[in-house]
């Protein structure tokens, strides 16, 4: 398997030096920039797996790069780091679509454990879609022509906003998602919704797909942010056994 790829971004090179020796000993391959423009050359160049992002720089901050990439549909998962503690910063950070925040100072293994955490959802997301247009996770699965959901091959029925809320959250699996980006989304980012209705609608679609809608294991509340779908692996009809 080869080694995932990540990109530091910080104007500070020390700290650049520091985390591409690290990171480079512990299995990947890194690379390391000093800014925003930076950053562009070497995602045009070869993508990567995660961005390691730092808040605070001159000219385009950390903010404004994520917000920006996230703008452009670049999905790339993203660890914001920063030297301030304020908690306003970890929740701008998320809002502008980073996938994780670390505050300065930290150890370089826990910024090594926050990556993997961010690997391992990306290697439990679905690839998209098959080539019949469906969406597979545990016993069901949602066929993006027809607008069908099936359970074990019974079809389970589904409006119209929750069949557009699920493969949202379906297609960003692994990647948690505020209500504000849920909004903008699914329904686009002009429509009138407020973010209590996302709450009522993800209420209604635990009730469709959960066992126990109260102990989810799909759609996860991430606490202070939004949520996120933790897609289990396909099951085959009638045994219960993952394939």
């Amino acid at each position: 398997m080869s080694a995932a790829k990540l990109i530091v971004v910080d104007d500070d090179a020390e700290m650049r030096g520091l985390l591409q020796r690290y990171l480079s000993e512990n299995g990947f391959h890194v690379r390391s920039v000093a800014d925003g423009k930076g950053l562009d050359t070497a995602l045009t160049r070869d993508p990567c797996d995660v961005i390691i992002l730092d808040l605070m720089m001159p000219g385009e901050d950390g903010l404004a790069i994520c917000r920006r990439l996230r703008a452009a549909r670049d999905e790339t998962p993203i660890i914001m780091l920063t030297a301030k503690g304020d908690p306003i910063d970890r929740i701008l950070g998320l809002e502008m679509g980073a996938d994780d925040y670390l505050a300065k100072p930290f150890t370089p293994r826990e910024l090594l454990a926050r990556i993997g955490v961010i690997l391992r959802r990306m290697q439990s997301s679905p690839l998209g879609p098959d080539a019949s247009g469906e969406m597979h996770f545990g016993p069901f699965c949602l066929n993006l022509t027809h607008m069908r959901l099936t359970r074990n091959a019974t079809q389970v029925d589904l409006s119209t906003r929750e069949f557009v809320l699920l493969k949202t959250l379906l297609t960003h699996a692994g990647r948690p998602l505020s209500r504000a980006q849920i909004i903008d989304l699914a329904m686009g980012r002009d429509a009138e919704v407020t973010d209590r209705a996302v709450d009522v609608q993800i209420v209604r679609l635990r009730k469709i797909i959960e066992d126990d809608p109260t102990n989810p294991v799909f759609i996860r509340t991430v606490w202070g942010h939004g949520y996120v779908f933790v897609a289990e692996p396909p099951t085959r009809p009638d045994t219960g056994q993952a394939t």
